[in-house]
């Protein structure tokens, strides 16, 4: 059995970001590839923003992207009693204090020792109190070390050093009962056994004041990880104005969930040359050791690419239910349309996303086909009306209708005409998709069939003939 317990513990006020979803991914990995468990802790303390809808969207999020958990979801707004114990027996080791300071009073020596160039830290004045006020109800605060050094062993930063004169005495329980943040992790993770907390590098902060709060309970420390933060291309820290910053966002946008979590495993982390990797392959080869401890940049470009690759190596069957899926709100329910597979099958290499092959697929099920204007305005000429009647008047007297069939018969009228192969298959591809760049000619005029081939072959000719 594998001690390797590790947890993903998101605060549910809002979707499922790309760095909650990075920090999952490695999370899950070292789990699975260590034969350990996935634990997922919703952190819903905050009452005001937390809701039902951002919870529901992160465990789609996971669904969407395979991350399975084997234990959980566990909230903390259900474990107040093991907060209450905690809290409890750190006041009876002597290691906390009541603070009487009000939120407007600790803002306003804040903002003074921000202004006079100190550091914005509580002051101590309640740590040795021996007259409390009765008018007000106190927070709890740690009392933690004020001299000496606390020491973070990371295993992607090595050791990290925290003089202790420059941390909080933290604030442990609100006035109103309630426990903070930092508390509340450290109780969750010691009594779920965690044994590596893996986390994005804006909790290294945070972590010494976690391990003295470990160390004020005599708990052991878990092993600790802060992986580097993502950045947008221009090297700022991810945010809205890069793009879609949800993972929703990239399943609507036609994202491959295989070609996303393949992404998110190689910012920050790789194994030699290795672009493309199975689930199975990042499983097997990933080490949370091996991570770079340098920020990494999400290049959105790198992700279509990639999600090109998937797209063109699926199953056309699969492909298929893709396809159908994306271009049934636009008006076209395919499902159960025989030509579906052979469709994608064309498309497969030409699409970066779902999307796209839905917009690509959109000229095989249309009643009428929609002409790009400048593609009509180059082909569908008065000088190449004859040439598109008399291609549909010889393709009308084709014996079979199949790519081969079709290929050899349009060959011989390129011949019989004396024109360049070009000159008619061009306006002919116009013809058909309604654009210059196009699948396989005779493929489409397979699947379109004959009766659709012809028709709208009929109706580029009429179009042709009467532009100007």
């Amino acid at each position: 059995m594998s001690s390797h317990r590790v947890r993903f513990a998101p605060s549910p006020t809002g979707f499922l970001h790309i760095g909650g979803a990075h920090t999952a991914l490695f999370n899950w990995l070292v789990a699975r590839g260590q034969g350990g468990k996935f634990i997922l802790r919703i952190e819903d303390t905050d009452k005001e923003r937390s809701t039902d809808a951002s919870t529901q969207a992160i465990f789609d999020g996971l669904a969407w992207l395979g991350l399975d958990w084997d234990e959980g979801p566990f909230y903390q707004s259900r474990r107040s009693a093991y907060y209450a114990k905690a809290l409890a027996d750190l006041a009876a080791a002597g290691r906390t204090y009541k603070c009487y300071c009000s939120p407007d009073e600790l803002e306003e020596r804040r903002q003074a020792a921000m202004k006079s160039g100190a550091k914005p830290k509580y002051d101590g004045r309640c740590r040795n109190l021996t007259c409390a006020p009765n008018d007000r109800a106190p927070a709890i605060r740690l009392r933690a070390h004020e001299t000496g050094t606390t020491h973070v062993r990371d295993l992607i930063r090595g050791n990290v050093a925290f003089e202790n004169a420059e941390l909080d005495d933290l604030i442990l329980a609100r006035a109103d009962g309630s426990p903070t943040y930092n508390f509340c992790v450290v109780v969750d993770d010691a009594d779920m056994k965690i044994s590596h907390v893996i986390r994005g590098e804006d909790h290294l902060s945070n972590t010494p004041k976690q391990v003295q709060i470990y160390e004020a309970l005599k708990l052991p420390l878990p092993a600790f990880a802060h992986v580097g933060l993502l950045l947008g291309p221009d090297k700022q820290k991810l945010s809205k104005r890069h793009g879609a910053t949800s993972v929703t966002a990239y399943k609507e946008m036609g994202f491959l969930s295989d070609a996303v979590v393949n992404y998110f495993a190689r910012l920050g982390w790789g194994h030699g040359d290795q672009e493309v990797f199975t689930r199975a392959e990042l499983i097997e080869n990933f080490r949370i050791e091996n991570v770079s401890k340098a920020p990494a940049v999400f290049n959105p470009e790198k992700l279509a690419w990639l999600n090109q690759k998937y797209i063109a190596a699926l199953p056309v069957d699969a492909l298929a239910a893709h396809l159908a899926e994306f271009i049934k709100p636009r008006g076209f329910d395919v499902a159960s349309d025989g030509r579906l597979p052979r469709v994608a099958a064309t498309l497969r290499e030409r699409a970066k996303t779902l999307v796209e092959l839905a917009d690509q697929a959109e000229f095989y099920f249309a009643n009428d086909v929609l002409i790009d204007a400048a593609a009509q305005s180059k082909f569908l000429t008065p000088a190449n009306a004859p040439l598109l009647k008399q291609v549909r008047d010889d393709l009308a007297g084709a014996p079979t209708w199949d790519v081969a069939s079709l290929e050899a018969r349009f060959r011989a009228l390129v011949e019989t005409t004396g024109k360049k192969l070009g000159d008619l298959a061009q306006p002919t591809r116009v013809a058909l998709s309604g654009r210059t760049a196009s699948p396989g000619l005779f493929e489409i005029m397979e699947i379109l069939g004959r009766d659709v081939t012809l028709a709208r072959l009929s109706r580029a000719a009429d179009l042709a003939r009467n532009s100007n």
